[in-house]
């Protein structure tokens, strides 16, 4: 089973959840998912400061 972190209601959701589009994943785990933002936000920062 994969897992999803639903951006339009902000929480985590198996695979019959909301649509692709409205979603970030897959991840193998629930936790994974639950961390989706964080993770974003850490490679954002990551890739800004590869650009210097």
């Amino acid at each position: 089973m994969s897992w999803y972190y639903c951006l339009e209601h902000m929480k985590t959701e198996p695979e019959d959840g909301c649509p692709n589009s409205e979603r970030m994943g897959p991840y193998v785990t629930e936790g994974e998912a639950n961390m989706a933002i964080e993770l974003a936000a850490e490679r954002n920062a990551t890739f800004d400061a590869d650009e210097d």
